[in-house]
């Protein structure tokens, strides 16, 4: 089975990214390792840029989705600004080569450090989530004699309908300000000098299929748009966020970036703002792969095990989310099916890639990849068991390179 991807596909039997061969890539980087693919990830970019079109806008990749600076250079230099979520994401889309002036900063919880780090790189604004927040980037503005851009994030109470750990719009969760508070957190803001609110924000989650709950929540964002405005408050931009959901299942009903992107602009078109969107996942999950090598099969009682060398430490979304992620061979076979769970070596019952699942009838020694896994993959690793991180690689057009080395047990230790 190969799931639909329109730059992964079997040659000769073979599974190929762009045009190269995936074996062949192992051969030379091992496994585990992450496989990206520079086509899938621009495609899927230009597909937010070209729907936006003629409106005033900026596609802001969520650096969180996948951090590499082999990424988001790629992504600089198609034009994209960026969503970051801490001091260091900042410090890589700089090192990429990104412009800080295209830079928006989220997060509930920014440091001191992290905000003075922002201002002196000059950003183009932040979202905030607190009154506390608010004061304290008009503080560190102050000593610095400039005034920052800022836009509130707003929580507009609207379910997203995705997993309860990735939903982040309604009233019980941590982030933005409550919908029915934030009018007056504008008016209070008025007092501050150094800032210029002149923004408002919102991001109701993430892996979000229906798309109803996004324009529900745009609905919402533009009518406090018009009251914040009746009230004299220069609201010049609109951060819509991210969330929209990918293909992890082969037959799942995704919406279409374009699709969806012209339902925005119906929304917003004539309103005279400056719009942005946070796309991470749907720009960079469906582009990669984790490739890893079956070790041994295992029957315990009734249960079958397929134990391989990629494990919860690679990839965390399994364990972390009960995520699903289609696993497939490499090279094509006649063996039949079996059902069975596909774990790794970590010493954790929860160590598994895949639960009761049917796959090909796979042998010690086979390569399999792990699908859409370029988004939430490798940012989440870590080194548990004192397991070295894999490397990571990006394929354009017949050429790949390792863009992530492999750690070494002398990476394990540094710094202690």
């Amino acid at each position: 089975m190969n799931p639909s991807s329109d730059v992964f596909a079997y040659r000769d039997g073979t599974l190929c990214c762009e045009d190269v061969a995936l074996a062949d890539i192992v051969s030379r980087a091992g496994t585990p390792c992450y496989v990206y693919s520079a086509r899938g990830i621009l495609d899927r970019f230009r597909a937010y840029e070209e729907a936006l079109g003629d409106l005033t806008h900026r596609v802001c990749y969520a650096v969180k989705a996948n951090s590499n600076l082999a990424v988001l250079s790629l992504l600089a230099k198609a034009g994209a600004g960026f969503d970051i979520v801490s001091g260091g994401e900042l410090f890589r889309v700089i090192r990429a080569g990104g412009d800080p002036a295209g830079v928006v900063f989220s997060g509930v919880g920014k440091t001191a450090d992290e905000i003075e780090y922002a201002l002196d790189q000059g950003i183009h604004s932040f979202n905030c989530e607190s009154e506390n927040e608010l004061a304290l980037i008009d503080a560190l503005a102050a000593r610095r004699g400039v005034k920052a851009r800022v836009a509130l994030r707003v929580n507009p109470n609207v379910e997203a309908g995705t997993h309860p750990y990735i939903s982040t719009g309604m009233r019980e969760h941590k982030f933005g300000i409550d919908i029915s508070e934030v009018e007056g957190v504008y008016d209070r803001a008025r007092a501050l000098p150094n800032l210029l609110i002149e923004g408002v924000g919102c991001h109701i989650g993430s892996q979000i299929l229906d798309t109803d709950a996004l324009i529900g929540a745009i609905d919402v964002m533009l009518g406090l748009v018009e009251r914040l405005r009746a009230a004299g408050h220069p609201i010049r931009h609109l951060d819509l966020g991210g969330g929209l959901g990918v293909r992890y299942r082969p037959h799942e009903e995704t919406p279409e970036i374009r699709a969806f992107i012209a339902r925005v602009k119906e929304k917003v078109r004539g309103r005279d703002l400056f719009v942005m969107v946070e796309p991470g996942r749907s720009i960079v999950a469906e582009s990669g792969v984790l490739l890893t090598r079956v070790l041994y099969r295992k029957r315990t009682g009734s249960r079958e095990f397929v134990v391989v060398d990629a494990a919860m430490n690679d990839l965390m979304r399994p364990s972390l989310y009960q995520s699903h992620h289609e696993i497939i061979p490499l090279r094509a076979s006649s063996r039949g099916r079996i059902r069975a769970d596909v774990v790794g070596p970590v010493c954790e019952s929860g160590d598994f890639l895949a639960l009761d699942r049917e796959l090909e009838n796979v042998l010690p020694g086979d390569l399999l990849a792990v699908w859409t896994a370029g988004a939430y993959g490798f940012v989440l690793s870590s080194n548990y068991n004192s397991r070295v991180r894999p490397p990571e690689v990006l394929i354009e057009g017949s050429s790949w390179c390792v863009v992530r080395s492999r750690e070494t047990y002398e990476d394990l230790v540094r710094g202690e």
